[in-house]
């Protein structure tokens, strides 16, 4: 079964990798919509997954550096792509949240990223 929690991350960054002109390589900022998912069986005394409290919790951190800050400015972080925060997401809180099994983001309404782990690259 799966769960999830979502978090809103307001945040600024550019993409300085893109060509030169394209708009997102000037700074601007998102509201991100950031769900995190885990996989696993439903406890049949608690009758859930894992408590969400917790899920928040292990999160915490990760927001707490995020929201209202320059993406580009964190360490890993230095092109700040959808994907990118996905991945570095990922690796920071798959050691902390073994039945982490996707991360999504969506930087739009219509723009978003789907992440499985290192297995999809």
């Amino acid at each position: 079964m799966d769960i999830y929690k979502r978090f809103h991350i307001e945040a600024a960054h550019r993409l300085p990798n893109v060509p030169e002109g394209h708009k997102c390589a000037r700074l601007h900022g998102h509201s991100f919509e950031v769900d995190i998912y885990v996989s696993g069986p439903l406890d049949p005394e608690l009758g859930w997954v894992m408590d969400f409290a917790d899920l928040k919790a292990a999160f915490e951190p990760l927001y707490a550096q995020m929201d209202h800050n320059y993406l580009n400015e964190l360490p890993g972080l230095e092109n700040p792509t959808s994907e990118n925060m996905a991945r570095w997401i990922w690796a920071r809180l798959k050691p902390e949240l073994p039945l982490l099994s996707r991360i999504s983001i969506r930087e739009t309404c219509n723009s978003g990223v789907d992440y499985r782990g290192d297995e999809q690259g």
